[in-house]
């Protein structure tokens, strides 16, 4: 294990069991892989032809906002999926979601700024808020209520230590947990009214299993949002997502990109634009992640872990472990190693209490899940 940086900057321990998952590979080992959240599928067929369309002429800089093409199909994706106009001039395509926090952190913050994120969550936020400088401010959620964040919450902690921003996802990693349009509006509301910065992370929108996925946008136009290409449309390496802005700071957003990115990648903005028109089929990929985590949670469920019902949202199953072991790292290193079974510890999205837990995803192929499943059950009636 790695401990930490002395300013709090921890590993990306879901790469780390990835790079030695790798590893294990090729030695010739087989590894059922539910670390990452990667879907198991490839782009949709259009997408890879209009990239080998483009390929043949020479791709320069777009413009810093993003191609106008797919900023217009951007704001035609929240037209006909969320009933909300929105202005191309305020999209901003990014290099994937995490180029999109960094430039939301220094768009809407002045340096020292302290944003609020949720426990558990996702790993990068943490590490690129203290990375970039800034403080973080951490607001605890629980299986109790299956991880839902609310805005009794946010103001009670808001009263013990103000904080200037919240970053806030739906669905979350690594709980899957998704709000409806009620506890949305509650979150936004809450921020409004303690004059908090709220940026919505919507990059597992379309992967609500419960009900159409409710954009920030659709309550309020004070939000910053943040999306990707990654996980619904099946995109992880083409690292392209966009952001939207209120207009009071899209300007910064822009010159902040034109000087730390220039532009999002070309060919990976074409490819973007092609993905937008193929909604069915990334719903028959949504299919397969929907009967996967049907599967995956009553597999877990039997074999002892600790798991009350399926997520809400995205791709993941966030299991309790204490039948078995009180250190997540030591067990999915077992587990690895053992059964061949890659997935990522709890400490990955929650520095206190996710020693406790396992993230598995089931975004790959059900005969994955399946094998892995049968691995577990071994590796658990051995003593793990």
């Amino acid at each position: 294990m790695t401990f930490p940086a002395p300013d709090g900057l921890m590993p990306f321990y879901a790469m780390d069991i990835l790079n030695r998952a790798k590893a294990l590979e090729g030695q010739g080992r087989t590894v059922c892989h539910l670390e990452i959240g990667e879907p198991g599928r490839p782009p949709a067929p259009k997408v890879i032809e209009a990239v080998s369309r483009a390929l043949p002429d020479p791709q320069g800089y777009t413009n810093a906002k993003g191609m106008t093409g797919l900023r217009e199909a951007l704001a035609r994706y929240y037209e006909e999926q969320h009933g909300v106009p929105v202005d191309p001039e305020l999209i901003l395509a990014t290099m994937g979601s995490s180029a999109g926090f960094i430039l939301a952190f220094h768009a809407a913050f002045r340096p020292g700024a302290r944003i609020a994120i949720t426990r558990p969550g996702y790993p990068a936020y943490i590490n690129t808020l203290i990375g970039l400088g800034f403080d973080v401010a951490e607001i605890p959620v629980s299986a109790e209520n299956n991880w839902h964040l609310t805005g009794a919450q946010i103001e009670a902690a808001y009263r013990q230590a103000p904080f200037e921003g919240l970053l806030f996802a739906s669905p979350a990693n690594p709980t899957g947990a998704a709000v409806d349009r009620g506890g949305l509006a509650d979150i936004v509301d809450t921020c409004k009214r303690l004059g908090i910065t709220f940026i919505s992370d919507e990059i597992y929108h379309g992967l609500d299993y419960r009900g159409p996925s409710v954009s920030a946008l659709e309550l309020t136009r004070d939000a910053i949002v943040i999306n990707s290409f990654s996980k619904y449309y099946c995109m992880t390496g083409w690292r392209i997502g966009w952001m939207v802005l209120p207009e009071a700071l899209i300007r910064r957003a822009e010159i902040l990109q034109q000087n730390l990115f220039i532009s999002a990648p070309t060919l990976s903005q074409i490819a973007a634009t092609a993905a937008l028109g193929e909604r069915e089929y990334s719903e028959q990929q949504k299919a397969v992640y929907a009967a996967n985590r049907i599967l995956l949670t009553k597999g877990l469920q039997e074999i002892g872990f600790d798991l009350a019902a399926p997520a809400d949202g995205a791709f993941y199953a966030y299991a309790g472990i204490s039948r078995f072991s009180n250190d997540s790292m030591a067990f999915c290193e077992s587990m690895l190693e053992k059964a061949g079974v890659a997935a990522t510890p709890g400490i990955d999205f929650d520095r206190n209490g996710g020693q406790s837990f396992v993230r598995f995803s089931y975004a790959g192929t059900r005969q994955t899940v399946e094998q892995a499943l049968d691995r577990l059950r071994t590796f658990v009636s051995a003593g793990s």
